[in-house]
């Protein structure tokens, strides 16, 4: 966007003549005092010429921001804020490009899904299964023996043109030899005969508990995986696919950071999952927090992994933590998802809601109530009313003898809760975290429990109305995507993926509402409202300068932006576009047949359009594309020395989390 002269005479008095990068004349603090948002210190890195959108009620637009310290010092027009530059002072042009705070999530599993990002295909985006299966066939021609290719969540098959998904007999088509593990939602996997001889299945498996194999007339498994309500057996059978080792690791889980940041988010709240045990299973982000490779704010809670001897896990936690332990960049933020096994529903919407067995208030109570007394945060894994409602009883009853008097606690997902039960959630001074899983299902609803009850599913404007906090997020990666805006054109549109509309007037937000959920009011979960969310002085340096302007592109674009540039702390931690110079060094996927290095992450639309992301998005600081995202020569791949840990034994076999 053209800066306006007046504008523009102010910018080149300060700045001399250069933009970019430029080394600035003197300051004059005491008048940049006078009319802005202003701390008063000298600024190391000012963003001007931008289109802020602050979330700041006291001042809800700006062109400028200084940072100091990992802290916003000033915000306010471009005059107001330059007036604190120096001469070290790094300046950024945003070139009129709309900024928003980071955006949060509030609900992701950051930790886990960063493990395991470079094995993994994403067909998050893409908009037709003849893409998704060339994508597929090429991935299959440079995955070495004996991997496999997997696509493990983040898709709906209404997202695809041809509304279906593939066939097993297409699987086997175009990967006869090379394991493939599909995961559709919470629903099924789809593996090919390569993949079931990989695993073991055989017409002598048994089926598990709230699953099945599906068997041809023969008795011999098809490579149709479906649960029952309950997913081990789609977990538990993506656990026997190779892993990678530790360096690998964090090499995949600097990647799926950067991918974050790409997207604008700057910080997640982490929910655990099944088997992520601590303190083993934090290992590499503990690392990476240690050598200052952290490019998100996490926040992580800690999940239970006993069925039976939920209390016991606590009781060690608690001996081993206090509560909010940690830093800025990475802190423990209480218990959960899981609190008791016995009160974890299951929300496959092609299933009858599941029953939740009657040992579920004894389990719960004797949680809650150690919790309560120690004062750690807690949060609940709750699809269903009926089960919300259960555990609310519990939480009334707790809170009558050890009162919870401040202590932030909160519900994950209530898709269906009824407003007497957002009611008692507010009473109790509680939470909801939603997440955008309904546009991924909710096709799937509909044809269950009919378009009156989808209308509501969560109904976050009675949350909101009730006063009740709420903040956004994913519950990415094995079901929804991680791609926030997808998460804001749901709210924003009520559509699924698909484009199918859910929701009424009611029970839509307005654009800058929903933006605040993402900001805002995820800082709520984490305890961190006075640090993040909005841009004013004093709080973290955290913000996104956009590729299109969020609050006015058409709603058909919303899914397709991207940060051009991201800021965590101060600190530049992606760049793209006219910014692309300005983005940190990141060492290329490990190993080098990721599907990461050909597709990346979320795809924009089609095969085209993912291909010319790349090739874009990946360019060297001359202009040229980088050639490293190509399989051709994943045949040269080394594996590393330990075979056993790269080949991979059993892993996570949690379920619906």
């Amino acid at each position: 966007m053209p800066i306006d002269p007046s504008r523009r005479r102010i910018i080149e008095a300060a700045l001399a003549g250069t933009l970019l990068g430029c080394t600035p004349r003197g300051t004059n603090r005491r008048e940049a005092a006078q009319g802005g948002n202003v701390v008063e210190a000298n600024a190391e890195l000012i963003v001007f010429n931008a289109r802020i959108a602050t979330l700041d009620p006291r001042r809800p637009t700006a062109t400028a921001l200084a940072v100091a310290g990992g802290n916003l010092i000033a915000i306010g027009n471009d005059a107001e804020v330059l007036a604190l530059s120096h001469d070290g002072t790094r300046m950024i042009d945003a070139r009129g490009r709309r900024l928003i705070p980071g955006l949060n999530d509030s609900h992701t599993h950051l930790i886990r899904g960063g493990l395991n990002y470079n094995l993994e295909l994403r067909w998050d985006g893409v908009s037709s299964l003849a893409d998704a299966m060339a994508m597929l066939r090429e991935q299959v021609a440079g995955t070495p023996a004996p991997q496999w290719v997997r696509v493990v969540g983040g898709f709906s098959e209404h997202q695809f043109v041809e509304k279906r998904l593939p066939t097993l007999d297409e699987l086997n088509a175009v990967a006869p030899d090379t394991p493939v593990f599909i995961l559709h939602l919470y629903d099924r996997a789809l593996l090919n005969r390569a993949a079931l001889r990989a695993v073991g299945y055989t017409k002598d498996s048994q089926d598990p508990p709230g699953g099945r194999i599906e068997r041809d007339k023969a008795g011999n498994p098809t490579g149709l995986l479906l649960a029952k309500p309950n997913a081990l057996i789609l977990y538990a059978t993506l656990a026997k696919g190779p892993k990678l080792p530790p360096e690998y690791q964090r090499n995949s889980t600097r990647h799926f950071m950067r991918e974050l940041n790409r997207l604008g988010i700057t910080s997640v709240i982490d929910a655990g999952g099944g088997f992520q045990n601590y303190p083993d299973d934090y290992e590499i982000i503990r690392q990476l927090h240690a050598d200052d490779e952290l490019t998100v704010r996490i926040a992580y809670n800690l999940f239970t992994q006993n069925k039976g001897g939920e209390l016991a896990d606590f009781e060690r936690w608690i001996g081993m933590l206090q509560p909010r332990a940690g830093d800025d960049m990475l802190r423990h933020n209480g218990a959960g998802e899981m609190l008791v096994f016995s009160a974890a529903d299951f929300e496959d919407f092609r299933e009858p809601r599941p029953e939740l067995p009657p040992e579920l208030e004894g389990d719960l109570e004797s949680v809650v109530r150690l919790l309560s007394q120690k004062r750690w945060p807690f949060r609940i894994h709750a699809t269903y009313d009926e089960s919300i409602g259960r555990i609310l009883d519990v939480y009334e009853k707790v809170n009558r003898d050890v009162p919870f008097d401040g202590l932030h606690w909160f519900i994950d997902h209530a898709e269906t809760i009824s407003d007497r039960n957002i009611d008692r959630v507010r009473a109790l001074g509680g939470g909801i975290a939603v997440q955008h899983r309904m546009a991924y299902q909710g096709e799937f609803f509909a044809q269950r429990y009919g378009n009156d009850a989808l209308k509501r599913t969560p109904p976050v404007r009675r949350m909101l109305d009730a006063g009740v906090p709420v903040g956004a997020g994913t519950d990415a990666t094995r079901v929804a995507s991680y791609n926030p805006w997808v998460a804001l054109y749901w709210l924003s549109t009520g559509r699924t993926v698909g484009g199918m509309p859910m929701y009424g007037e009611d029970n839509l937000l307005a654009r800058e509402e929903a933006l605040r959920l993402w900001t805002q009011g995820s800082a709520w979960f984490s305890g961190e409202e006075s640090r993040k969310g909005v841009l004013a002085a004093g709080q973290f340096a955290d913000f996104a300068v956009l590729s299109d302007d969020f609050l006015s592109v058409p709603d058909e674009r919303i899914q397709g932006i991207t940060s051009v540039l991201t800021v965590v702390g101060g600190r530049l931690v992606h760049g793209e576009d006219e910014f692309a110079r300005l983005a940190p060094p990141l060492p290329d996927p490990m190993p080098d047949w990721s599907p990461v290095r050909r597709w990346g992450g979320y795809q924009p639309g089609t095969l085209g359009q993912a291909a010319a992301a790349m090739a874009h998005g990946h360019s060297h600081g001359d202009g040229a594309a980088c050639h490293v995202h190509h399989a051709s020569h994943a045949a040269h791949f080394d594996a590393p020395g330990d075979l056993r840990g790269f080949w991979g034994a059993l892993g996570c076999s949690c379920f619906a989390f």
